[in-house]
């Protein structure tokens, strides 16, 4: 298995991985892809094992705060998941952070995927303090607009 970074030609398997997702993860217009393979390819790799994506990561740099890299989207096929995947799409995003001098990747989701909370936790990330508690989930009210409330995670860059 490795990484590289999205490609024009991945967007159709990008976007079935991201409907596997569904309905943690959105999927976005193929117009939106094919601007992240254009514009933010060095983060956004899809994980590859025989030719075949079995994973892939959308983030961005800020550009309000190039210190953060915000990651959008992770999706792994539900045949993959358990194997790594997640871990090695991260860490590639991580090593591009940490060539532009970045000190934190960070990341939102619904508090209610525990899945994606065991995750985040298990990767090193850890749960902002919100506005309240759910289930044990710190979440941020209105974090990503008026009642979308969601759970912040962060991971410092050394």
């Amino acid at each position: 298995m490795h990484t590289r970074p999205l490609a024009p030609g991945d967007i159709a398997a990008v976007m079935a991985l991201m409907r596997s997702g569904e309905p943690y993860i959105r999927v976005r217009a193929e117009s939106d892809y094919w601007l992240y393979a254009h514009l933010f390819a060095d983060t956004c790799p899809v994980a590859v094992v025989d030719g075949q994506l079995v994973g892939a990561a959308v983030a961005f740099r800020s550009q309000r705060d190039p210190q953060d890299v915000y990651v959008q989207d992770v999706s792994t096929d539900p045949r993959w998941r358990r194997r790594g995947v997640t871990r090695l799409l991260i860490d590639d995003i991580r090593r591009q952070a940490v060539r532009w001098g970045c000190a934190r990747l960070y990341l939102t989701s619904e508090p209610q995927n525990r899945d994606a909370h065991a995750t985040w936790l298990a990767l090193g990330f850890t749960n902002v303090p919100g506005d309240y508690e759910s289930d044990g989930v710190a979440v941020t009210a209105d974090f990503k607009g008026p009642g979308k409330h969601r759970a912040v995670y962060q991971l410092p860059i050394d």
